[in-house]
């Protein structure tokens, strides 16, 4: 398994909960921290905890390592870190706020909406 399955799988289990406006950023060359950052919200503090269990059951369903897990509590901001990807699940309200689209503005974004609809 590579990046890009671990990408898909990350990107598909945020899919199956409901993730609103999934974006992923191509932080190779940008950020020594991840390849890839998956930014998605939910609509409420259950919906942001499913996101984040969903996408830490089917990594390691597939055999992937989830390196931590922060925030779930509070499912306000939740990180997800998978190692060449890192998920940043939001409630609505703290997605605006944060803004991580703006702060990595130069990062190129990846098109997944494709795999998506397979």
């Amino acid at each position: 398994m590579n990046e890009k399955d671990l990408l898909l799988t990350a990107v598909k289990a945020a899919d199956d909960k409901r993730a609103e406006d999934i974006l992923v950023l191509n932080m190779k060359g940008i950020s020594l921290i991840a390849d890839y950052f998956l930014i998605c919200h939910g609509n409420s503090d259950k919906q942001v905890q499913a996101i984040a269990r969903e996408l830490k059951e089917k990594a390691m369903e597939k055999g992937f390592t989830v390196k931590r897990l922060e925030g779930f509590d509070e499912a306000k901001w939740v990180l997800v870190d998978l190692g060449d990807v890192v998920a940043h699940i939001f409630h609505r309200d703290e997605r605006s706020y944060y803004n991580l689209e703006r702060l990595w503005g130069d990062a190129p974004i990846e098109n997944v909406q494709s795999e998506l609809n397979q």
